[in-house]
């Protein structure tokens, strides 16, 4: 009899991921009763030791993957930003605000903070937050340099000081990305996250009153207004995405490209580190974006979030964490059972080795009959090249998009408030490389996007290439809107494959690759 799941939990948290997985059957480690290895998904919110990466078999899992500190803590992340700024220009990396590291930079904000005084006056705004600290603890706003005074390690930016207000309210979006491999870089977002608000207006002339300059809910909720019924906002301080979005609809925002410059925030800001991240096939990642949207429509990136919180504070965490964490399980693409190991117990002494340093590298799952393949990575297992549903996809242009998963029949409308089963599509095959499924429940995959990205994410990440092809989808984009509607922007966008002229088209009504046409440029 095939072994039943098993989720081992760091310090018996976070408690919605408990939940859903005992809903779904699974059952929860107890080291008292188990082997030590006898577990599949190990989630914990700090990072874990290096030889638990070495030590992985294959039927484990990790919810991490190792070394991605380099976005993670503020100071690797501005830091990485500039390099990649210094490298490849302003024009991609100019989403995040002037940052400086204290005290190493001290000169240079000096320098900075004189030159805007001269050209700007007193008007100019600058953030300090330190480095390693979370939930806003230690931030704090200044306009003169007299109040700048710190203790540790700190990051000073220039602060938004002209953000999209709400009602007079500010907010930025909590973003969920989830990595499911760095080689080849696999990347999905979800369509529904958070909308975090300040709980008393927004007032350049009380800087130090946090509850109008901070978004963050632990400190929110301790303010004076967050139980009141603010105008438009409502009470507590968040919102789901989908109200979100009904909100942009109703001021006639163009949506479509708030969301394209957004998902390439995620995906330059992973280009940072990807390289360098060694390779383990057996990890997964979800990462919590913090995006500020300024008056002008412009994305910024605040921070990037390792282990987001999944505490559950009010109705909008419940409708989007649990099903957040649903869908993660879902992309993570378990079966019901686990054969392999119980077999590999069984046999006494089973070990294969997942992890790998410092190059990607290939982990194929032992040879099992399909339905028996638990924990294959959708993008490297061997098994389902060899899977009889899994059509070749490599013969004509049209089959060619199909395989890249721009299509997906008779689905429904993910923000329309009702919700047929979860949809987990069949990894693809292309050319004998494995695409990831598009969609799997409410993650849609925004990279690889097209032929030249899938191709650019194999073996040696091809960065420039990503960067050129992430400009062209931009610039194709530009103010472009289908009926007024939104719909997932993976869903909706015409995905040009460069090298042979030709363009998928989409209905709006049925969002699925109607066919392929050639286009003159």
């Amino acid at each position: 009899m095939a072994a039943s799941l098993v989720f081992r939990l760091h310090d018996r948290g976070p408690q919605v991921v408990r939940e859903v997985l005992l809903e779904r059957g699974w059952e929860e480690y107890d080291q008292e009763e188990r082997e030590a290895e006898d577990w599949n998904l190990y989630w914990r919110g700090s990072a874990f030791r290096n030889s638990e990466y070495h030590n992985l078999l294959p039927w484990q899992r990790l919810n991490h993957h190792p070394k991605t500190v380099g976005i993670t803590r503020k100071d690797c992340l501005a830091r990485n930003l500039r390099r990649m700024r210094a490298t490849f220009g302003s024009a991609l990396y100019d989403f995040s605000p002037t940052a400086f590291i204290l005290p190493n930079d001290y000169t240079r904000f000096l320098s900075e903070y004189s030159s805007l005084r001269v050209t700007r006056g007193p008007s100019a705004y600058w953030i300090c937050k330190p480095v390693d600290l979370s939930r806003g603890r230690g931030i704090f706003i200044f306009e003169d340099i007299k109040d700048l005074v710190y203790d540790c390690p700190v990051i000073v930016q220039r602060y938004i000081s002209k953000p999209l207000l709400i009602s007079g309210y500010k907010c930025d979006l909590r973003i969920y990305a989830c990595v499911k491999s760095f080689h080849p870089l696999t990347v999905y977002i979800h369509q529904e996250g958070l909308v975090r608000f300040a709980t008393e207006k927004y007032n350049l002339s009380s800087l130090r009153n946090l509850y109008a300059h901070l978004t963050n809910t632990s400190i929110n909720k301790l303010g004076p207004f967050y139980k009141a019924a603010k105008e438009r906002v409502g009470q507590g301080c968040k919102w789901t995405m989908s109200k979100f979005r009904h909100f942009l609809q109703s001021q006639d925002i163009n949506k479509l490209l708030l969301w394209q410059r957004i998902n390439n925030i995620v995906t330059l800001t992973l280009l940072a580190i990807a390289p360098s991240v060694p390779s383990c096939p057996n990890c997964v990642e979800l990462f919590g974006f913090d995006i500020l949207v300024d008056a002008a429509l412009k994305p910024w990136l605040l921070e990037v979030n390792y282990s987001p919180a999944l505490t559950l504070d009010c109705q909008a965490d419940i409708t989007v964490k649990r099903g957040l964490v649903g869908d993660l399980i879902d992309l993570m693409n378990y079966t019901l059972v686990d054969s392999l190991r119980e077999r590999a117990y069984r046999r006494h002494g089973f070990k294969r080795l997942c992890f790998r340093a410092n190059r990607p590298l290939h982990v194929p799952t032992p040879s099992l009959r399909g339905s028996e393949v638990t924990n294959h990575d959708d993008t490297d297992s061997e098994a389902e090249a060899e899977h009889p549903g899994v059509a070749d996809a490599s013969s004509t242009r049209d089959s060619t998009h199909r395989a890249l998963g721009f299509r997906r029949p008779k689905s429904p409308n993910i923000h329309s408030g009702t919700h047929g089963p979860v949809r987990v599509e069949r990894t693809k095959v292309l050319n004998g490389r494995h695409v990831p499924p598009l969609r799997v429940g409410d993650f849609i995959r925004t990279f690889p996007f097209n032929a030249a990205t899938l191709r650019a994410s194999r073996q040696d990440l091809d960065v420039k290439m990503v960067l050129r092809e992430l400009h062209q989808l931009t610039a194709h984009f530009l103010g472009r809107e289908v009926g007024g509607a939104f719909y997932p922007l993976q869903l909706l966008w015409e995905v040009y494959n460069y090298s042979n002229n030709s363009v998928c088209r989409f209905s709006s009504k049925s969002l699925f690759v109607s066919s392929v046409q050639h286009v003159e440029k």
